[in-house]
C-alpha cells in the first residue's frame, strides 16, 4: 500500500512530526509499504541538517534519515524553505526541495493520505 504522510507541525514543541515520522518508519519495516513524507509550514524545519537536541531527546533529521534510509522519500516545500531561510544545502541527506505540483502528483499516488 502506498503511503503518504504529509507533516505540518515545527520539528519540537508539539509531537505531531515526531508521530507522524514515527508512523512512516513502522509503515516502512513492514516490508509492505511505500512511504512518502511532504513536509510543509514549519515542518520544513524537520529537514534542516545538524541539529542538536539535549542528551536522550529525539532528533527529527535523524528520523528523516531513518525514513530515507528505508527506501521512503522525503520532499519540502520550497516556499516554506525560503520563509525560513533554510537553504537546499543545509538540508539532510535524501530530503529534496519540492513542489505544490509533486504534492499533488503525491497525493494522487497515494493509497493513503495521512495528515499531522
Amino acid at each position: 500500500m502506498k503511503h503518504l504522510m504529509i507533516l505540518n507541525d515545527a520539528p519540537y514543541g508539539t509531537e505531531r512530526s515526531y508521530n507522524g515520522l514515527r508512523l512512516a518508519r513502522w509503515l516502512l519495516k513492514t516490508g509492505e509499504a511505500e512511504v512518502k513524507v511532504f513536509l510543509i509550514g514549519d515542518a520544513a524545519a524537520c529537514a534542516k541538517g545538524g541539529q542538536k537536541v539535549p542528551q536522550g531527546y529525539y532528533n527529527i533529521g535523524d528520523m528523516l534519515g531513518m525514513v530515507v534510509r528505508g527506501n521512503g522519500e522525503v520532499g519540502v516545500c520550497g516556499t516554506c524553505l525560503d520563509a525560513r531561510g533554510i537553504a537546499a544545502e543545509e538540508m539532510i541527506e535524501g530530503a529534496s526541495r519540492s513542489t505544490m505540483d509533486q504534492l499533488t502528483a503525491w497525493t494522487q499516488w497515494a493509497d493513503k493520505v495521512i495528515v499531522f
